[in-house]
């Protein structure tokens, strides 16, 4: 993203921004699940076409725990989706409360600012972007980064277990936040907080979660939905139920029994 896109999305925030309205949008930053073209750094462990319905999973899980939100803050959910003509697919996967906004072109810095942008251009009071490999995110984790947002202007980050971020929050756009971050790994959440302090912008951090993005983590997925304490989980953090999941895991297991998670 260079400097004159970020110009322009910003300018285009403050010439486009709807009325102010007191919803905290919470999306799901996703990639419709396609065979082939969905959580390939699964593989070998899991075929495409499983790799693909674990997404759906996913994403199902991921939008429950949103929903459930709603039920005591003012916030509305969102898929933040790539491809742009996925959409019917997509909604089979969501509550019908849903909001779809595609993605923008470009790196996933340009993605999540462009995301941002919209939805706060949309009239939200702030934006609260989620990565779709957290199907057991502990709702009170976006409980607690809703409240940070609407306390100040702050920037929320819930740090993930392999050093980038498994959600990030804001309440006016900040091009600054998603430059020049070696996307993909370990030091994104590092860097990220570096460029925070560089523009004077306070960071709320949330509890540290995992995403569940390549062999490794799906074992630990497997060996938390088996009842084993997450060594990392702050004390008091109660997953969610990750029903979707649980369940497709659970039928594949039965079909082809799982290494066991050390």
């Amino acid at each position: 993203m260079t400097k004159k896109e970020a110009s322009h999305r910003q300018a285009r925030f403050r010439k486009l921004r709807g009325p102010p309205v007191r919803s905290i949008a919470v999306g799901i930053v996703c990639k419709t699940p396609i065979a082939g073209q969905s959580k390939t750094r699964l593989s070998p462990a899991l075929a495409p076409e499983e790799s693909a319905a674990l997404s759906a999973c996913f994403i199902r899980d991921l939008a429950a725990t949103i929903e459930a939100l709603t039920a005591t803050e003012d916030v509305t959910g969102y898929a933040v989706y790539t491809p742009v003509g996925s959409e019917a697919l997509l909604r089979s996967l969501l509550p019908p409360s849903f909001r779809l906004l595609a993605q923008c072109s470009g790196d996933l810095g340009a993605r999540l600012f462009g995301a941002t942008v919209d939805l706060l251009s949309a009239g939200h009071s702030g934006a609260v972007l989620v990565s779709s490999d957290n199907p057991t995110l502990p709702l009170s984790i976006l409980r607690d980064a809703v409240h940070a947002l609407r306390r100040s202007d702050n920037l929320v980050l819930g740090p993930a277990l392999d050093g980038g971020y498994t959600l990030v929050g804001l309440s006016q756009p900040c091009a600054r936040v998603f430059a020049d971050i070696p996307w993909s790994t370990p030091q994104v959440y590092r860097l990220t907080l570096e460029r925070a302090r560089e523009i004077g912008l306070p960071v709320v951090n949330v509890p540290q979660w995992y995403d569940v993005d390549d062999e490794y983590t799906l074992q630990l997925l497997q060996a938390e939905l088996a009842g084993q304490r997450l060594e990392f989980a702050e004390p008091g953090l109660i997953p969610a139920e990750a029903r979707h999941t649980r369940q497709f895991l659970a039928n594949r297991n039965a079909r082809t029994p799982a290494r066991t998670f050390s």
